[in-house]
């Protein structure tokens, strides 16, 4: 019984786990590092577009305050605006004074300068003209000056806060400056005899949301807020955007911008959400990228898988056939790796084995066929002589037409032994042995023994070893008979796939330990006969065929013989041999 044979993995199919293993941790290591490339580089280039925006935003407004800053410079280094400033006269002077020097100063830069401002001349000249222009509680809508009294700024803090030191030409959100959102250049106008009589106030007030040119670099709706801060108070004079950085639940990211010439800081606030808005979509993106990848490398892994298990197989296969004692397949690969020279490696010792069974199995199929030859030939001499002597004994009592008969009969029991020379013989000849060995013994017998034979004929052409019935119908003359007469019977039928041959008689029977001594070989009891058929069947169809004999002392002895069906004649027996 073949062993059974243990389910297994492929040693390809095992590859693929760290092979797998590998393309994951592969691409998950490429995916973080992609990742967090793309994740920086996007946030650089948000850093960077709001680092743009703030520098043009600082040129913007540094540009706009320097125009501010030269019209400042020009009313301040303006004698004759000076001397008009300082006029005292009468009011036709006074007009002139103003049509041509005063106003003129006033009203140019304003139309000169690109975003809406307010121009504010404070005097402490009472004999000038008082120009009171816009409501100053109400933001810029048009450019336009103003020419007030010097008394409306005596009580005010800034004023104040100027009039003993020695800060001029400052840029400071005063009065409704940081409810309108605005910011306002003040600078002190003196006398040019000695630089310290004030003759005015120059206040040149612009929006802030003019000053910074708008707001379209920076999204503030995304979270984003700007602020201009006054860097020495750290006051807040501006600030677009609502976020609330105090609550702590969210990283900002603060970057700084020095307005050059100033105590002004633009800072922009960013939040980290804005930096990383496209994480989300990247880290998507990046995970279909690496899932696509493995699912590529996982089939690409597997092909070559199945097509080397492929192989692995039919060596396995081939294993298998080796183990169930087929040698006879071989494998071809083409190529030149491995495979190919394990393959050629397999059929060469597949052969080598095959030629070594080959010479064994011929040299057993000799041997076995020389051992039934040897047996054969103990039986043909044992009968021989048993009937020359019954010839002897008939020729010295005169019966000479008997001796006649036995040798007649003897010769054509010898052709029919003899069979050509082959060791099996058709079913059909060996039972006209039988009944040739039966007549050469009715000379001697008479008719004291009755023979029927009751064989199908399904089995009558079918070869059997040959001397295989005559040594029992032989038995029965010399061990079993008992009385004046005796009758044998011979059955043959087919039982599956064997045949089941019968010889049965009447006579006086064995005992068990008779049985037993004529199953194991020669005898007073059984000769040669019984053993040496038994032998001859194991020797030529294996341990499970052979003789079996069931006898009851005074009753009689069946003999049985189980041999192989399915021989029907020589060619069926050279193939099978």
């Amino acid at each position: 019984m073949m062993p059974k044979l243990k389910k297994y993995m492929p040693f390809t199919y095992k590859m693929m786990i760290p092979y797998l293993l590998l393309v994951l941790l592969t691409d998950v290591f490429i995916g973080y590092i992609s990742y967090s490339m793309l994740t920086d580089s996007r946030t650089e280039m948000a850093e960077s577009n709001i680092r743009t925006g703030m520098e043009q935003a600082r040129n913007n407004i540094r540009y706009q305050m320097d125009e501010i800053q030269r019209m400042s410079d020009n009313i301040f280094g303006s004698q004759p605006f000076q001397r008009a400033l300082e006029l005292r006269g009468t009011p036709f002077e006074i007009y002139l004074a103003m049509i041509d020097e005063i106003v003129p100063q006033i009203t140019a830069p304003l139309q000169l300068f690109g975003n809406k401002i307010r121009f504010m001349l404070y005097t402490p000249n009472s004999d000038l003209n008082i120009v009171s222009g816009d409501n100053l509680d109400e933001p810029i809508i048009d450019s336009d000056y103003y020419i007030l009294p010097f008394d409306e700024i005596t009580g005010s803090s800034w004023y104040l806060s100027l009039k003993d030191s020695k800060r001029d030409n400052l840029w400071l959100q005063i009065d409704t400056d940081q409810k309108l959102g605005n910011l306002s250049h003040v600078r002190r106008l003196v006398n040019f005899s000695d630089y310290k009589t004030v003759i005015g106030y120059v206040r040149i007030t612009v929006s802030l949301e003019d000053l910074f040119g708008g707001f379209d670099t920076f999204p503030v709706e995304e979270g984003i807020t700007l602020r201009l801060v006054e860097q020495a108070t750290g006051g807040i004079l501006f600030q677009r955007g609502t976020a609330d950085y105090a609550d702590g639940h969210e990283n900002f990211l603060s970057l700084h911008e020095q307005i050059p010439g100033s105590d002004f800081v633009i800072e922009a606030m960013v939040p980290q959400r804005y930096l990383t808005q496209d994480a989300g979509r990247l880290r998507r993106v990046i995970i279909a990228v690496c899932s696509l990848s493995f699912l590529v490398m996982t089939l690409i892994g597997f092909m070559v898988a199945r097509i080397s298990g492929r192989k692995m197989s039919r060596i396995v296969g081939l294993v298998r056939s080796f183990q169930e004692g087929n040698f006879q397949k071989r494998i071809r690969f083409s190529g030149n790796d491995e495979f190919v020279q394990i393959a050629d490696s397999f059929n060469d010792m597949a052969g080598n084995i095959q030629g070594l069974i080959n010479s064994v199995y011929v040299q057993g199929i000799q041997k076995k066929q020389a051992e039934l030859e040897a047996l054969q030939a103990q039986i043909n001499p044992h009968f021989l002589y048993n009937t020359l002597s019954t010839i002897s004994s008939l020729a010295n009592l005169g019966e000479i037409g008997k001796v006649t008969e036995m040798v007649q009969g003897l010769s054509r029991f010898y052709r029919l032994t003899l069979n050509q020379g082959n060791v099996y013989i058709a079913l059909e000849k060996e039972l006209e042995q039988v009944a040739t060995y039966l007549e050469i013994q009715r000379v001697k017998y008479a008719d004291s023994f009755t023979l029927y034979v009751d064989v199908d004929e399904e089995i009558m052409g079918m070869q059997v070893i040959k001397l295989v019935l005559q040594p029992f119908v032989e038995n029965v003359f010399k061990h079993a008979w008992f009385g004046e007469t005796i009758a044998i019977r011979l059955t043959g039928r087919r039982v599956g796939s064997n045949i089941e041959l019968k010889v049965i008689d009447n006579g006086i029977g064995m005992r068990p330990e008779v049985v037993r001594k004529m199953m194991n070989g020669p005898s007073q009891s059984g000769g040669y006969g019984v053993k040496n058929v038994d032998e001859r069947i194991k020797l030529r169809y294996g341990d499970a065929y052979g003789v079996t004999i069931a006898s009851f002392y005074g009753a009689g002895t069946t003999v049985r013989l189980l041999l192989p069906a399915g021989l029907q004649d020589h060619d069926d027996l050279h193939e099978e041999l």
